[in-house]
């Protein structure tokens, strides 16, 4: 179970079963959310009691996942394929309402990860994909010192639009440097 994390406005903590009621009073995912992780809306069944009882139970099984809250639950952000031996992880992050972005909250989220994910279990690198068309994310990313590495050509169509994939990174020697 990973610790609980603090920021100045921000609380990160391990899911829990009681997180339910507020996931499903939150509702679905705003269409823009859904289209910036490269999914067609339209795809997306309604959401139910089920949905918010399967994001829950997916947090609290995870090893490195943590619920993003303030006055009210906010997200969730996860440290993914996390290899002690070779001291990398990915990272991905999501907040789920729409008033939600543009204020910081994932700026703060990501950076107390980052923290975490430098200091206590001694990583080395960390990267995220991102849609190159998600201006919002890639500013947030590169706040906390991600770079752009590379580019996967075409990855998602959307609207019969293909969009491209960046890939960016940070090491522990650029993040907060």
């Amino acid at each position: 179970m990973p610790p609980v994390l603090h920021t100045d406005r921000l609380t990160l903590r391990p899911a829990s079963h009681a997180d339910i009621g507020p996931r499903l009073d939150i509702g679905p995912e705003p269409d823009e959310n859904i289209r910036l992780y490269g999914i067609d809306p339209k795809s997306v069944p309604p959401f139910t009691r089920q949905s918010a009882e399967q994001w829950v139970q997916s947090l609290v099984n995870h090893p490195y996942a943590w619920v993003i809250e303030s006055t009210r639950l906010l997200g969730s952000v996860r440290l993914d394929r996390v290899n002690l031996a070779e001291r990398h992880a990915s990272l991905a992050i999501g907040l789920l309402r729409a008033d939600d972005l543009g204020v910081g909250f994932g700026t703060e989220a990501v950076s107390a990860v980052l923290r975490f994910a430098f200091t206590d279990l001694h990583l080395h690198r960390v990267a995220v994909r991102v849609l190159a068309t998600n201006a919002r994310a890639i500013h947030c990313y590169r706040k906390c010192g991600f770079q752009i590495e590379g580019r996967e050509r075409e990855t998602v169509c959307l609207d019969g639009q293909w969009q491209d994939d960046l890939i960016m990174g940070v090491l522990e020697g650029e993040f907060g440097a």
